[in-house]
């Protein structure tokens, strides 16, 4: 028996649903086999899918759909990635200048230290070692150039312990060699004054206001303490340390600024087992309200804020162009409504409700969705990895901290991305899923 002639686009899915009414009782909507009830929509709708279309078009736009939603998702996978990346980068370089945790007064610049206060920090289980810091500003001078500078008087052990070995560029990593006291200066520093590190002749002079606690004149000979020191070693790390900063040690910053017992901060390094929430924690109720105890993040919290704040707003940038990108399934599913008006009339005289067939246009929405989505992630991933592994884009500066972009890849941003597609391509796909459910009272067979 010769099959009969049927529409382009109805296929041998039409057959399907004509033995499914003959087989099962009732109609498709209410059938009692519940695996086809749930499943024949989606059956149908990838069908649709994969068939021609009674205009070409029709399966350009839906081929345009999913790369479209691919390509953001790539995209938005990417930008989340570089930006944790830079999160990452940006904590490694603190993590120079800074321990673990950070202990400083709550109210004014500097606090006493003393063996009271060391034992109480020291006794709380976590701690490995406590350095103390001087740090304030003070003007560089060289030969006839001078700077305003933030002068970090450290212990030589606090620079090796946090690493500053790999970050150094000229010089030794010396604050002191025998009698002779040394200050490592940021590379910027040493461009701004152009110092010699072979220069015995012309010494950094480190000056800062005379505490005589009455007005001085500023060009009194008296008004500012001075004191000497070569420079051993130029470091460079982020181009706002380089520029600014210096270390010198922490008796010559004490003695020039006149601190006696004080101190700026404390740095707590900890043990390698040590949490640093329980440690910070345990730090706060021993010291008590006068001393506020932060960790790295909380020392740049200004900054991570910065990062983070840049990075939710590309994120709801991406999501706006996917946003955008979706209304090609838009289009896409109310032509498709349009052309297949003579199926959906067929599948309503099986007995098909008008929540069936809104079901069948959501999961072809979803087909485009879900294929564009996993094509993206994958994408998305493989780039990423290959900048981990290869590092293609470059930085293109030769002041740059590393040379390629920093990736870093977190399975919270493919679910966020997920998510995102998911209810973006939904909200695209229910107005024309919704049309095509009110055809099914209107329509009949031609």
């Amino acid at each position: 028996m010769r099959r009969p002639n049927r529409g382009p686009g109805a296929g041998y899915f039409l057959d399907l649903c004509a033995i499914s009414a003959i087989f099962i009782p009732g109609s498709l909507s209410h059938a009692p086999n519940p695996y086809l009830r749930l499943n024949l929509p989606y059956f149908i709708a990838r069908r649709y899918f994969f068939s021609r279309k009674k205009q070409n078009f029709i399966n350009v736009i839906s081929i345009i759909s999913m790369i479209g939603v691919a390509v953001g998702t790539m995209a938005l996978v990417i930008v989340l990635s570089v930006f944790n990346g830079l999160e990452d980068l940006f904590r490694s370089l603190h993590s120079t200048f800074n321990s673990e945790i950070q202990i400083k007064p709550a109210r004014g610049k500097t606090f006493v230290v003393d063996g009271a206060l060391r034992q109480k920090i020291e006794g709380i289980r976590g701690v490995d070692q406590v350095f103390e810091i001087v740090e304030d500003n003070a003007l560089l001078s060289y030969r006839k150039a001078q700077h305003l500078v933030k002068m970090r008087g450290v212990p030589e052990a606090f620079l090796h312990q946090n690493g500053m070995d790999s970050m150094m560029v000229a010089g030794k990593l010396r604050l002191r060699n025998g009698d002779t006291e040394y200050a490592i200066v940021g590379s910027g520093v040493q461009y701004m004054l152009s110092v010699s590190l072979m220069d015995d002749v012309n010494p950094l002079q480190v000056m800062y206001p005379n505490n005589t606690g009455r007005t001085i004149n500023i060009n009194s000979p008296n008004a500012l303490r001075r004191a000497s020191l070569r420079a051993g070693g130029v470091f460079a790390i982020e181009q706002r340390y380089d520029n600014n900063y210096i270390f010198v040690p922490l008796e010559f910053a004490r003695d020039l600024l006149q601190l006696g017992n004080r101190r700026t901060y404390l740095e707590v390094s900890l043990t390698e087992d040590a949490s640093v929430g329980r440690v910070q924690k345990n730090l706060q109720q021993e010291l008590g309200d006068t001393f506020l105890v932060q960790n790295r993040d909380e020392q740049h919290a200004s900054l991570l804020r910065a990062i983070r704040l840049e990075k939710l707003f590309v994120y709801i940038t991406f999501s706006f162009i996917l946003a955008i990108a979706s209304f090609n399934i838009f289009f896409s599913l109310t032509m498709l409504a349009i052309d297949k008006q003579k199926d959906v009339a067929i599948l309503s005289a099986m007995g098909a409700s008008a929540g069936f067939i809104r079901k069948i246009f959501l999961a072809e929405g979803a087909i485009i969705a879900f294929a564009g989505t996993a094509a993206g992630i994958v994408l998305g991933v493989l780039i990423c990895w290959l900048q981990q592994e290869y590092g293609f884009v470059r930085m293109g500066m030769q002041t740059s901290i590393v040379e390629a972009y920093p990736v870093k890849m977190r399975f919270s941003d493919f679910a966020l991305t997920g998510l995102t597609i998911v209810l973006i391509t939904f909200g695209a796909s229910y107005f024309p899923a919704m049309k095509a459910a009110r055809e099914i009272n209107t329509t009949s067979i031609a």
